[in-house]
């Protein structure tokens, strides 16, 4: 019985760890955001233009969450007319493996079902 108890409370652990990523990086938009961004910084028009599809209200909603949880920074610039700019932060850098594991499983499954069919 202590086995099973052992393996739940492991089994939890994981599922509570997941869930803590898939909060901050999961949904739609977030990681087509983050992927855009690292090939430069971008206006907010620009990047709305990058990521097709997304409104304007979905991506500053989403830009809000990626700043908070420190994958984006907002940058101002004061110039004339103001100019604001969006670019990933250091700490974005550690989604580096996660991105290409993901784009890498994408292709084998996106393969697998083509041979399939």
């Amino acid at each position: 019985m202590e086995n099973v108890e052992h393996n739940a409370a492991a089994c939890q652990a994981k599922l509570s760890d997941m869930e803590d990523a898939l909060y901050v990086i999961g949904g739609k938009w977030k990681l087509r955001i983050i992927i855009a961004l690292k090939e430069g910084p971008m206006r907010f028009n620009q990047l709305q233009r990058t990521v097709s599809g997304i409104s304007a209200k979905v991506l500053s909603n989403e830009l809000k969450d990626l700043e908070e949880n420190g994958f984006v920074v907002r940058k101002v610039y004061t110039d004339t007319p103001v100019v604001i700019e969006y670019e990933p932060t250091p700490y974005c850098d550690s989604l580096q493996e996660v991105l290409i594991s993901l784009q890498r499983w994408g292709r084998q499954h996106r393969e697998k079902l083509q041979a399939e069919f």
